[in-house]
């Protein structure tokens, strides 16, 4: 293993699984918001919520679209970069990464293409079942990805066979804590990002004053009144997975915590039963991910704590200018506590790629430095730029506000559109 493959390899790995993270969150967040939204418009027959919908939907496509792709990217590594984990331990868990792509990837995609161009072609009741459908599968991709990564962090269900793992207990995997923890917590976040990413958009018109005060009004409370509990959620499943932190990963609470005596003990442990080398993870890496995450996180407390009351006044929501211009400024924090929570998590659990049973060094392929080099270019220019078009594409949608929405219009003959909203008969 070439010391300098390894150090090329993880930074590609971080900065993929990072960049793609960052669609997902917002992704899973936007997709259960416009779910809310459709089913009140579908119950209500208000044309403001089918706009809502149609808006925001619009939103989240474009996100989803980009995502897509760096998804698919990220995918090629395992057996690019990491050969030696997927030959030692993807007898494991690349059957929940399977299960992900065909059962739930390939069902939510294909519910989302029906749903984007169904809008005109099917009842009310099927279109909504539709986005339920899009949704409920997105959370089921989500959980089948956090049980592959939870085997990594805390590995269950499995015996050794021929030198490689086998799986042994399906139920343990699946009900593994580290992997439903995380799915709360991810879940909390992607909500969360979702939150604040709406009433960021809100308060963004509301500030400009674009003419459409009930529109912008209605969303920024749905962004904030979600925002809260989201928080409460992210925080409760965040704190109930440092308390697992002391028998799963020692070393990880040891360094997070800068207890130089219990991080001397793991390590002198460690050395007993692996033999020799260094089990303590970067201390900067570990501290400093868990900083970020706790800062933003405290960040967004207070301001959810002061937009949930001041929410509730109608004055506040619409003139209320300071405020507008902290809630778009706030839009980054939970994509930076995310990451921060990610880069805690995975660089925590170093020296090991499967906790206590494969290291990083031996997991990784053997490639040339100058091939994993051309690799790690290729990889990060090419999430770099679909980074900026998402943006780019997110900012010009959401500046051109619900007029500009193409989501569901109808465009066949003589089914024009022209109050930008679909008929209360249909929502």
């Amino acid at each position: 293993m070439n010391p300098d493959t390894l150090d090329l390899a993880r930074l590609q790995f971080a900065l993929t699984a990072g960049g793609h993270f960052l669609f997902v969150s917002l992704t899973l967040g936007l997709a259960t918001v416009v779910t809310g939204m459709q089913t009140r418009a579908a119950f209500g027959g208000k044309p403001v919520h089918a706009r809502m919908v149609r808006f925001w939907g619009q939103l989240y496509v474009i996100n989803y679209a980009v995502g897509i792709v760096t998804g698919i990217v990220m995918e090629f590594q395992f057996g690019l970069s990491w050969s030696g984990l997927t030959h030692y331990a993807g007898n494991v868990f690349g059957a929940s990464l399977a299960v992900e792509t065909i059962v739930a990837f390939f069902v939510e995609s294909t519910f989302l293409g029906l749903w984007i161009f169904g809008w005109h072609r099917f009842g009310r009741w099927t279109h909504l079942a539709m986005i339920w459908i899009v949704t409920l599968t997105a959370y089921l991709s989500a959980y089948w990805i956090l049980v592959s990564n939870g085997f990594l962090n805390h590995p269950v269900g499995y015996r050794v066979s021929d030198g490689e793992l086998v799986l042994d207990d399906a139920v343990a995997v699946l009900a593994n804590p580290s992997a439903l923890l995380a799915f709360g917590h991810v879940l909390g976040g992607a909500l969360l990002t979702a939150g604040f990413f709406v009433a960021g958009v809100s308060a963004y018109h509301l500030f400009r004053g674009t003419g459409e005060g009930e529109f912008f009004g209605r969303s920024l409370r749905v962004g904030v009144f979600l925002s809260l509990p989201a928080l409460v959620l992210t925080a409760g499943f965040g704190g109930m997975q440092l308390t697992t932190l002391v028998e799963v990963q020692p070393a990880k609470w040891a360094v997070f915590r800068q207890q130089a005596a219990d991080i001397a003990r793991v390590q002198a442990d460690m050395v007993a039963r692996f033999g020799p080398g260094d089990y303590v993870p970067s201390e900067a890496w570990t501290r400093g991910g868990a900083l970020l995450m706790l800062i933003a996180f405290a960040l967004m407390m207070y301001l959810g704590l002061a937009g949930f009351v001041l929410a509730f006044f109608d004055r506040a929501v619409h003139r209320f200018r300071l405020w507008h211009l902290a809630l778009v400024a706030a839009v980054p924090l939970p994509y930076a506590a995310m990451i921060g929570g990610w880069v805690f998590r995975e660089t925590g659990r170093q020296p090991w790629v499967v906790y206590g049973l494969l290291r990083t060094e031996d997991a990784v392929s053997g490639l040339s430095p100058g091939a994993m080099r051309a690799s790690l270019v290729l990889f990060t220019t090419l999430f770099a730029v679909l980074a900026v078009v998402n943006a780019v594409l997110l900012v010009r949608a959401a500046r051109r506000g619900p007029a500009g929405a193409g989501l569901g219009r109808d465009d066949r003959a003589g089914g024009g559109d022209p109050a930008g909203y679909l008929p209360a008969t249909r929502y």
